[in-house]
């Protein structure tokens, strides 16, 4: 019989920080595939695999960090968490919250939201903080209402969260039987470089300064190397990239719109240790990547997902991409989170034909 997936908690349990008897609040994240695109391969001269985190529940990545946040707050008294959000956090805290039974607070940036990510946040019955400032400002208040209120923060500063995170290296090494030589990902608040780095140094045996623990390094290895980690910001939110936060962050790609990243000093030091780097691509380019990802791979991802593959196709141009190299790229989230800029000024309204062969045929042009 077929093994049916479990969650990224029951796959991966022996290396979580999460006990016997600690409730597991899940949808069935994770398990996600990983698709290889050959058309990158072909404009890169390297064996190219996209990660398709669109596919988690909530149709973000997510997912894996917050079946553990909450799993962890569902283990106390704590009956309400609070997340900032510019829209996947707060689709999959209040999912997730549902599950577990809690009441959820979303603390957003007005007028700053896909309208597929609201929609999520208000069908699962979050209640909505809209600030007048960015996500910077939203997470302020989120941290303060935590540290002064009986509030469980669970956004990527929460610890847990990473800890959920890291099981997507997990399963990249075991789907390729080793780690890839470079994994490319879009970066925002930097928490998923940092959590990716962090589980490729479990699986090879080591720890990184964000692990919360050294259980899962004391397990024997899996891997035999780590990746180099290549993060890519949109131009007009790239705080790591001009090396100071920004103050207005821009961008097309409101998942990275962040301009004060919560995991600094992780994602500088995933960055480093793996001999990778961090750099930027235009909204102009990250719209064409994902146009290519529709278009050629088959894989529908929202504008901050093709972040990664826009930074790649860019490195290539540079000739920074090792001939031959196995690259991952993560694509983050769904791109029903973000119709409107995929569509951009295309009419949705086709062309009305009769009902007969003919006509079809004709519109075809056959």
């Amino acid at each position: 019989m077929a093994h049916q997936w479990r969650g990224v908690i029951e796959e991966y349990r022996d290396r979580l920080p999460i006990g016997a008897d600690d409730p597991v609040v899940t949808l069935g994240e994770g398990g996600t595939p990983l698709v290889e695109a050959p058309v990158l391969g072909e404009r890169t001269g390297a064996r190219v695999w996209v990660k398709v985190e669109g596919a988690n529940p909530t149709g973000s990545f997510k997912d894996r960090g917050m079946t553990m946040a909450i799993s962890n707050v569902a283990a106390t008294d704590t009956r309400m968490v609070v997340c900032a959000s510019t829209g996947n956090t707060s689709a999959s805290a209040a999912a997730y919250a549902v599950r577990a039974g809690l009441s959820c607070a979303v603390v957003l940036p007005a007028g700053k939201i896909a309208a597929g990510k609201l929609a999520q946040a208000i069908v699962h019955g979050a209640t909505l903080v809209a600030v007048d400032g960015n996500f910077d400002d939203c997470l302020r208040i989120a941290r303060d209402l935590a540290e002064a209120y009986p509030v469980a923060l669970v956004n990527s500063v929460n610890p847990y969260r990473l800890q959920g995170q890291k099981t997507a290296a997990f399963e990249v090494v075991d789907a390729l039987g080793d780690a890839p030589d470079i994994h490319v990902l879009p970066v925002g608040n930097a928490g998923n470089i940092s959590a990716y780095w962090m589980g490729y140094n479990e699986y090879a045996g080591r720890t990184t300064a964000s692990s919360v623990d050294d259980t899962a390094t004391r397990l024997a290895p899996v891997a035999t190397r780590v990746p180099q980690m290549w993060g890519v910001q949109a131009e007009g939110a790239a705080p790591f990239v001009k090396g100071a936060p920004v103050e207005h962050p821009e961008t097309v790609a409101t998942a990275i719109r962040i301009g004060n990243p919560a995991s600094w000093d992780y994602a500088v030091a995933a960055r480093d240790d793996s001999g990778g780097w961090i750099d930027s691509v235009t909204d102009a380019q990250i719209l064409d990547a994902q146009a290519l990802l529709a278009a050629e791979v088959g894989v529908f991802v929202e504008p901050a997902s093709a972040a990664s593959v826009a930074g790649l196709l860019q490195a290539a141009e540079h000739h920074k991409v090792p001939a031959g190299a196995r690259i991952v790229c993560t694509v983050t989230g769904n791109g029903l989170k973000d119709t409107a800029t995929a569509l951009g000024h295309t009419s949705v309204e086709p062309e009305v034909i009769a009902p007969t062969l003919e006509a079809a045929v004709a519109a075809l042009g056959l």
